[in-house]
């Protein structure tokens, strides 16, 4: 447990925002509430009496100032990122605390790892981008199944959503990718990001037991692309979802999430499903659990916890992968995520 140290959580009124909170209060950390919007920063702070709000625009960097002070680290939580990462991370500079954000955008961590990686290494920081369901999740995996390989031809990531209904946040920042790409698609292969127009094919992936084979939709490309090869020597990095979630993604009428027990948590349910292969040889690690929003609370905050009580391995802009010792973490993350590493073939 943390012992009263101070979380700023920047978009604390959003749906990610709301579990982080309630996470870190659980945790025994004491947020500090943060975000664009004045009214709904009051809003959220009569639900949590005690607690600071402070509205801080993101184009104000002397608000940001004043909503990091005194705080031991920032969570942001607060899309869409290509608008947000930036001034908060150079906030988080300026106060010389660490920085953690959700951003599922890849352009967004990209840029992230390109613009901030020397100053953040020069001044001994940690900064944590996509430390979430997209992005962190499946690089721990990804780390804890290359296990002492240093490197594989190629990783897979393979997301077996139940649905997915997708907040008004998810919906704004892909369109914000979408504009940024000028509507193509993306993918990570020969070492590098890759765009094109494409059709995305509709594939069969054999998920492990009780889900078994499913149709996926190929090259569904997430945050892993960037947070894999930001460390893993893996020229390939391809992702795939679930035609049930792929659907509800796409669908401009479909409904946010509805909340189905007291901590707030949809019905949705996970299994991510890595697979690494170096040569003839694989190794497979999987993860279940409940609600891809909620469960980005406890990675996000126990990311916070590990950075602030030393449990890190290096500075600088790094992936979950990277900075912590992964299968440690996904056992840390019960009983959200329940997590195996499978049998290996040809190893």
């Amino acid at each position: 447990m943390a012992t009263g140290q101070t979380v700023a959580v920047y978009g604390a009124y959003g749906h990610t925002g709301r579990f982080v909170v309630a996470h870190l209060r659980e945790r025994g950390f004491v947020p500090v509430l943060a975000g664009r919007d004045a009214g709904k920063l009051a809003a959220l702070a009569r639900e949590y009496p005690g607690l600071d709000a402070r509205p801080a625009p993101v184009d104000d960097p002397a608000a940001l100032d004043r909503a990091l002070a005194g705080a031991d680290a920032v969570v942001n939580c607060a899309g869409p990122f290509a608008t947000t990462a930036g001034p908060v991370i150079e906030a988080a500079l300026r106060a010389g605390i660490p920085y953690v954000d959700v951003a599922a955008e890849i352009e967004a961590n990209a840029d992230t790892f390109a613009r901030y990686a020397e100053p953040a290494r020069a001044r001994g920081a940690v900064i944590v981008p996509a430390m979430a369901f997209y992005g962190g999740l499946g690089d721990l995996l990804a780390t804890a199944a290359m296990g002492d390989w240093t490197s594989a031809d190629e990783a897979h990531v393979a997301y077996g959503l139940s649905g997915w209904a997708p907040t008004a946040g998810t919906r704004l920042a892909g369109q914000v990718s979408a504009e940024r790409r000028g509507g193509r698609r993306v993918r990570f292969t020969g070492g590098r990001l890759e765009y094109h127009t494409d059709e995305l094919p509709v594939l069969t992936w054999t998920f492990p037991e009780p889900m078994g084979p499913r149709p996926v939709v190929g090259e569904f490309t997430m945050a892993d692309v960037v947070t894999l090869p930001s460390h893993l020597a893996v020229p390939s990095v391809r992702t795939y979802m679930s035609t049930e979630a792929a659907s509800g993604i796409a669908g401009a009428d479909t409904a946010g999430p509805t909340a189905v027990d007291a901590r707030g948590r949809s019905s949705q349910t996970f299994l991510v499903d890595v697979l690494v292969r170096s040569g003839g040889a694989e190794r497979r690690a999987v993860a279940t659990g409940q609600d891809i929003y909620a469960v980005t609370a406890p990675l996000a905050v126990e990311a916070v916890h590990r950075v602030l009580t030393g449990r890190t391995r290096t500075v600088g802009v790094a992936s979950a992968g990277e900075l912590f010792d992964a299968a440690d973490f996904l056992d840390a993350l019960a009983p959200h995520v329940t997590w195996k590493a499978h049998e290996t073939t040809g190893a």
